[in-house]
């Protein structure tokens, strides 16, 4: 494949749609064609089962949790991934097997390990040619978003012991990938954050 595949991932409120949007525009201005999106939600029937992993009332088992976000991931990266860079486009995604990892592996406590073999199993084993890491304390994550005054989804009103275990969970994958991983501190200035981004970009198009 002779695209380029970046995603974008942290805690809730560090600010990923921002740089996403940002390193779009900067994307384009460079020429690139670009194919932002994001897990999940990145297709209809992706967006049907973020409906249900985010927004529905009610118990879901972490297991079927887990797996309704595998069976996402596998979709999307069919469908709507792999096609972009086969074409040789830039995908620009919030979220993807990290987040599971992170999420389900760490916060929900069902192992690391498992939810990254069951995610590069639905991925058909690809990875993102750069990883960038917002990376926040959970304090200061979930301050971020009171002061966005909007209703919690399931996993931004989980405790805050596990909002911990997913940043520490994000930092041990940046550590033992730190050739894919780019990690940023999510204080810095949005404009400070975005040119650190644009510099590891650059290099990757050479």
């Amino acid at each position: 494949m002779s695209g380029l595949f970046i995603t974008l991932e942290g805690g809730d409120g560090v600010g990923k749609s921002t740089q996403a949007a940002l390193l779009e525009t900067w994307l384009t201005e460079q020429g690139q064609t670009v194919v932002r999106t994001r897990e999940p939600g990145g297709t209809d029937l992706g967006a049907e089962i973020r409906t249900m992993v985010l927004h529905r009332r009610g118990h879901i088992a972490p297991r079927a949790e887990a797996l309704l976000y595998a069976a996402d991931r596998a979709h999307h990266v069919s469908t709507l991934v792999r096609p972009a860079l086969e074409r040789g486009e830039v995908v620009l995604q919030d979220r993807y097997l990290d987040s599971s990892v992170a999420y389900q592996g760490a916060g929900r406590v069902l192992g690391g390990d498992e939810i990254r073999d069951l995610s590069l199993w639905a991925a058909e084993g690809l990875l993102p040619d750069l990883t960038v890491l917002l990376d926040l304390d959970e304090t200061a994550s979930r301050a971020r978003l009171d002061s966005d005054a909007k209703e919690y989804d399931r996993l931004e009103a989980e405790a805050a012991d596990f909002h911990a275990r997913v940043r520490r969970a994000f930092l041990a994958l940046a550590d033992a990938e730190p050739e894919r991983f780019l990690v940023i501190d999510a204080t810095r200035s949005c404009d400070d954050i975005a040119a650190v981004i644009q510099a590891r970009v650059r290099e990757l198009l050479g």
